[in-house]
């Protein structure tokens, strides 16, 4: 008898360790709720990564075209951007004959426009992710409005905020935040078109929940 209350035991453990078994494969196995609830912060931040190209490419278009009206040189932005790691000598590349750089300037211009790209999609991911939380649904006129101040607010903290300390300390000079080399608008406006341009492109990234079409019945 106390053989089979023992077994009787063993029994009910082994369900009740069978019953725990399928409820820990059971959560495991559940599928996330799709669509997801609320504001999609992953999708968002992707989409401004991949956005925020398009956005200093559109910049740096700008500048391209405007600065020979100003009588400098088509990739003067550029230049002026490679002085973040290459100093004073960045302003004299393709501008005079140096030996200093063991590639030609072409090269280091390029790389830097490569440098600058890369730039505008990191900045991107927050800009677009602020974009889409207080503008979704909204007008496009509202839209460049929020997208003028989210601009003008990533000039003065980029270069006022970070660069007007950050290079002297790192590379012994200021000349990003120079005007006598940068003139304030400019740097102002090219903040301005990246934002602009990310607000004309916001429809493009938008999160929209895939619906699979359903076919109509042949008559």
């Amino acid at each position: 008898m106390m053989l089979d209350d023992r077994k009787q035991n063993e029994l009910a453990e082994l369900r009740d360790r069978i019953e725990r078994l399928e409820e820990e494969l059971a959560a495991k196995t559940t599928p996330q709720q799709w669509p997801p609830k609320g504001f999609y912060w992953e999708y968002y931040a992707t989409t401004g990564f991949l956005l925020g190209i398009f956005g200093a490419m559109a910049s740096l278009m700008v500048n391209v075209i405007g600065a020979p009206i100003a009588g400098k040189s088509p990739l003067e932005l550029i230049r002026v951007y490679l002085t973040f790691p290459l100093g004073e000598q960045a302003l004299r590349i393709a501008a005079e004959q140096t030996d200093v750089y063991a590639i030609g300037d072409g090269v280091m211009l390029a790389i830097g426009c490569c440098l600058y790209l890369a730039t505008g999609m990191v900045l991107g991911v927050p800009f677009y992710v602020i974009l889409a939380r207080f503008t979704d649904g909204k007008s496009l006129g509202y839209r460049l409005g929020v997208a003028t101040v989210l601009s003008l607010v990533l000039w003065v903290i980029n270069f006022y905020g970070v660069l007007s300390w950050l290079q002297p300390a790192l590379i012994g000079g200021n000349w990003i935040t120079d005007p006598a080399i940068l003139p304030t608008w400019v740097a102002a406006v090219t903040h301005l078109v990246f934002g602009w341009t990310l607000a004309l492109t916001y429809p493009l990234g938008r999160f929209q929940v895939y619906q699979q079409p359903t076919s109509t019945p042949s008559h």
